[in-house]
């Protein structure tokens, strides 16, 4: 994915009230930007990181700018962006990186499903006189990380939750279902469930896996210029 060229740097001031955050730019301009993650964002959001913003083209939006990615360790850039999630393993599938998931003739995205009246991130479908089951795919953006082990999630998720057990029943019903751990930062060797944060996530992530729901983790090579998938890491439960 080509991030627009046009990126800022600054470091970070401070991250409030969830959605903002302040950033001072190298001429010493101050300006609040908005951001899409909702998380904890633990270790992404520390006063004075290097940070990266950019530009809408909305002229009515009330802050400008969009907070895509910080320094979380010398030379270690990772994507906060949760809006770019979507877009990123869409292109690894379609590119043929996730090969897991390669072989559907159709991507549909932001699809009314399950029980719950939930929307799935990507649904993958084969044509007509193919008998194999459709596929439901739910993204969960990933920026949280220890000595090299990626976690999720980095808050007490209900809505998380409430996405499994919406892939359980997908697969009840015959459908194929996969929870995509798209991992933005390339410090990474596993993913586990952090279930210090939420115990809850992780009981039901395990029970979800053990009744067929599939659980994929793809790793990003992160830059101001790009981000992309380029590998897949082992989920570790």
């Amino acid at each position: 994915m080509k991030l627009p060229h046009d990126l800022l740097e600054g470091r970070l001031i401070q991250r409030y009230k969830r959605f903002l955050l302040d950033v001072a730019l190298a001429d010493g301009e101050v300006l609040t930007a908005h951001t899409s993650n909702t998380g904890a964002m633990t270790g992404c959001s520390t006063p004075g990181s290097r940070v990266w913003l950019s530009r809408a083209d909305n002229p009515k939006r009330k802050y400008a700018h969009t907070w895509e990615m910080v320094e979380v360790e010398p030379g270690v850039l990772c994507g906060i962006n949760t809006l770019r999630s979507n877009h990123l393993v869409a292109e690894a599938i379609e590119s043929g990186v996730v090969s897991e998931l390669g072989s559907y003739a159709t991507m549909r995205r932001e699809v009314n499903y399950g029980r719950q009246r939930s929307r799935v991130d990507l649904l993958l479908e084969t044509p007509e006189t193919d008998s194999r089951p459709a596929c439901y795919v739910e993204v969960k953006n990933v920026t949280l990380a220890t000595r090299g082990v990626a976690y999720f999630p980095d808050a007490v998720t209900v809505r998380g939750v409430k996405h499994l057990r919406e892939l359980m029943a997908m697969v009840e019903a015959g459908m194929r279902a996969v929870i995509f751990f798209c991992v933005q930062r390339a410090d990474c060797v596993e993913l586990r469930p952090a279930d210090e944060i939420d115990s809850e996530y992780g009981r039901v992530l395990r029970e979800a896996m053990a009744a067929g729901v599939e659980a994929i983790a793809y790793q990003a090579d992160v830059g101001p210029a790009e981000i992309r998938l380029v590998r897949r890491i082992p989920v570790v439960i």
